[in-house]
């Protein structure tokens, strides 16, 4: 029987990620002990092997009890739904180089503020972004860099009320 100290230097994961899984119910403990230590099992060590492999390729941690517990879609299912988020999110990221590729090859156009919002759209789509794509490439920007977005979104002329609604998408 193992600690979750013990059962998270065994696989190279802090003590709050067992115990994330274990308020997610993916890993329950065997047993607690009176001092409420809790003590994990093979059977639980197995477990946490499978969620720590799916884990690994990405699956989010609510789909992973689905596949270990086999309730509703079949582990093909999951695994085809996350290959196609997979491919979308590969897809978007290639349209992305697109665009840096298109500024690049006119670097000058950044610095002149020759790129208006229209400019920029036109790009994007030339790139391959449809309307989804600029919004999460848009959320992204906003998530990484907050004041280089303001900063982008001005020097392409949008008005302020405008760039408000673009960063709260």
């Amino acid at each position: 029987m193992l600690t979750v100290t013990q059962l998270a230097r065994t696989f190279g994961i802090s003590r709050a990620t067992i115990l994330y899984y274990e308020r997610e119910g993916l890993l329950l403990p065997a047993n607690r002990s009176e001092n409420g230590y809790r003590w994990y099992g093979d059977k639980e060590v197995e477990r946490l092997r499978m969620i720590v492999s799916y884990r690994s390729y990405g699956i989010p941690v609510a789909s992973i009890a689905a596949l270990i517990d086999r309730k509703g879609e079949s582990q093909a299912q999951i695994l085809k739904a996350h290959f196609k988020e997979l491919e979308q999110e590969i897809q978007l990221l290639r349209a992305q180089q697109k665009a840096v590729v298109a500024l690049l090859q006119e670097p000058n156009m950044m610095e002149e503020n020759m790129v208006t919002k229209e400019r920029w759209v036109e790009i994007m789509r030339a790139a391959g972004f449809d309307d989804d794509a600029m919004i999460k490439w848009h959320q992204k920007f906003e998530e990484m860099e907050p004041e280089e977005h303001q900063k982008f979104l001005e020097s392409l002329g949008i008005e302020q009320e405008e760039i408000e609604k673009i960063r709260k998408f």
